[in-house]
């Protein structure tokens, strides 16, 4: 079991400096931000001095170590729009984010697990069809046409609800289930094919056979064996609790990490775009090892697979 977390924790610090190497690099390749930050009115000096200053007049690979010893000392830069450290403009967002990705995350999980489950027991009846049509339709209409769509409906039509910011509490509904309702969709299609997959195996029906009650070969052996592929898309849902919000934060002018995203990127605001991308690395590779360990608990032979490791 040592090995295997430090198999894992050697991963994902590779992942993670693979991650900020490449938006490093990507970043400085793809333009020039004081050509954005400034205006095209200021003299020459001003330029030069302003890439003096941000460091952005040294080759590359100097930025990059310059930036990389900053790193491990907990000094990820500042934003190039008000000095402020950037992680702390990152921090100070999170919590406007997770306000409504985990209510969003828990219907995900109350609703989209049992349908899915739901559907697979009823196979190929009225309700497991109407179901799944509901759920890809939830899982293909594109977030921001489903934000606009509840927009109009809620907000324009009825007037129940605003239609963006967060003055009020009712602000947060309307982002809540845009988010929910797509990761609902994706997780009921992946529990119903789950289920599907377990209830055809020998082992169901030789427990049936023998007269094992039906509820107990559902929660004493499907429901165990389908959720193992249910916890790696429900553990990538988690990882994603940060950045999966960008276009729905955009579309209700919501203050969180993915509207600061695609402000950053528009204004070139360096630092501020790679301590986004840190903190969405960071989360989704500890989300991914935590679904590895709930593999191990939930599917004993790996257990002892790595025992033997």
């Amino acid at each position: 079991m040592l090995h295997f977390l430090a198999t894992r924790l050697a991963r994902a610090a590779l992942t993670i400096l693979f991650v900020v190497t490449f938006a490093f690099v990507v970043l400085r390749l793809s333009g020039d931000p004081a050509m954005l930050i400034l205006s095209i009115d200021v003299p020459p000096e001003a330029m030069v001095a302003f890439r003096k200053e941000w460091g952005l007049d040294q080759p590359i690979w100097q930025q990059y170590f310059t930036y990389m010893l900053n790193a491990l000392s907990g000094d990820f830069g500042n934003s190039m729009r008000d000095g402020r450290p950037a992680i702390d403009l990152v921090l100070e967002r999170i919590p406007m984010t997770l306000a409504i990705t985990i209510p969003a995350f828990l219907i995900k999980i109350l609703v989209g697990i049992p349908s899915g489950i739901f559907a697979a027991l009823h196979r190929n009846s009225l309700l497991d069809r109407l179901t799944m049509a509901v759920s890809v339709a939830g899982f293909t209409v594109p977030s921001f046409v489903l934000a606009l769509l509840l927009v109009l409906v809620f907000s324009v039509q009825l007037g129940w609800l605003p239609a963006s910011g967060n003055q009020e509490w009712t602000g947060a509904i309307l982002p809540i289930v845009t988010l929910g309702a797509a990761g609902a969709a994706v997780l009921a299609r992946f529990t119903r094919s789950a289920m599907l997959e377990v209830l055809g195996q020998p082992y169901i029906r030789t427990a049936s056979a023998k007269g094992v009650p039906w509820r107990q070969v559902i929660s004493g052996h499907a429901l165990p064996n389908a959720a193992i592929p249910t916890v790696t898309i429900v553990g990538f849902m988690i990882g994603s609790l940060i950045a999966g919000a960008i276009v729905v934060e955009s579309v209700f002018a919501w203050p969180g990490v993915g509207r600061l995203l695609v402000s950053a990127v528009s204004n070139r605001d360096l630092a501020v775009v790679q301590a986004i991308l840190l903190v969405v690395a960071v989360s989704m590779v500890t989300a991914n090892l935590a679904v590895d360990i709930a593999y191990g608990w939930l599917d004993p032979r790996l257990r002892r697979g790595r025992a033997h490791a």
